[in-house]
């Protein structure tokens, strides 16, 4: 007890000297929210120098390899008022990859778009709870969890959408295809700008989701799944007299039937349109 809590003290209650405060799981904690704390572009790639350029360099690849993006040069003053930012963020994850990830910076879309306008549904936890309780009570023995890898980037914007590279990104860009790029860097204020235009939906604009919402239901409608007239991610379909049931938060989806091979079948079909530059991340169990 004593080498546990320390020597008893003389007095009348006989107390314990207080043992020295213990600040080691702080320090834990602390490093461990270093490690994976993201940091602004600039900022990442003083920390993390070539690796943090690489990082920058698979980013902007995605926004190429996919025609996420077309270079402009004559955009009015209006417009380029208007462009959105795209912002880029480096961490180092647990693994020590250094990982960047981008976005486009909405905020401008607010001034002329409606929040019904940029509302996109998602599945309601009630019905997501239903769902489960029904998969246990029919003996669905087989559930799948999958992800769609760059969902927004696999579906066309519906409206002009104008966005800017500044500086290091736009010469990292530039990199990627200097045939193609080069020629609309222009200089700001001091700065390489190059303005793009958005050929498909990019995370961080406010109509991403909506887009993306469209375009699965529309899929699904297709393959003949109904959707739910109360919830409108929720799907089924009959399939060898049993019902399927998919449900979904913007791009993670489950779903559940009673035999397996009707799940993998579902899975191919959504490998074979929606996992064409990336393979679909699955979760299978039981």
């Amino acid at each position: 007890m004593d080498a546990k809590y320390g020597t008893r003290r003389s007095g009348v209650y006989d107390l314990r000297t207080r043992r020295p405060r213990d600040y080691s799981h702080m320090h834990t904690t602390l490093l461990e929210g270093t490690v994976t704390t993201q940091h602004s572009m600039k900022k990442g790639l003083k920390l993390y120098g070539e690796e943090g350029v690489n990082s920058v360099l698979d980013e902007l690849k995605q926004l190429h390899d996919r025609k996420v993006v077309e270079p402009k040069k004559l955009l009015t003053r209006d417009e380029k008022r208007a462009a959105l930012h795209y912002l880029m963020f480096i961490k180092q994850k647990r693994c020590d990859r250094i990982k960047a990830r981008g976005c486009a910076d909405g905020r401008k879309q607010r001034e002329h778009t409606t929040k019904e306008e940029a509302s996109s549904p998602t599945v309601a936890i009630e019905s997501l709870v239903l769902t489960c309780v029904i998969d246990a009570k029919e003996k669905r023995d087989v559930l799948a969890v999958v992800d769609i890898p760059g969902a927004f980037m696999q579906v066309d914007m519906d409206k002009l959408v104008h966005m800017k590279l500044e500086g290091k990104m736009a010469e990292i860009m530039v990199r990627i295809d200097p045939t193609l790029y080069k020629q609309f860097v222009i200089i700001e204020n001091g700065r390489k700008v190059l303005y793009v235009e958005l050929k498909k939906a990019l995370y961080g604009t406010l109509r991403a989701a909506l887009l993306f919402w469209r375009r699965l239901t529309e899929q699904l409608q297709i393959w003949g799944f109904e959707i739910n007239p109360y919830d409108w991610c929720v799907a089924n379909k009959r399939i060898h007299g049993k019902q399927c049931t998919i449900v979904w938060h913007v791009d993670d989806l489950k779903i559940s039937h009673v035999e397996s091979d009707v799940v993998s079948n579902i899975i191919e079909d959504l490998d074979g349109v929606f996992g064409n530059e990336a393979p679909l991340t699955i979760k299978r169990g039981k």
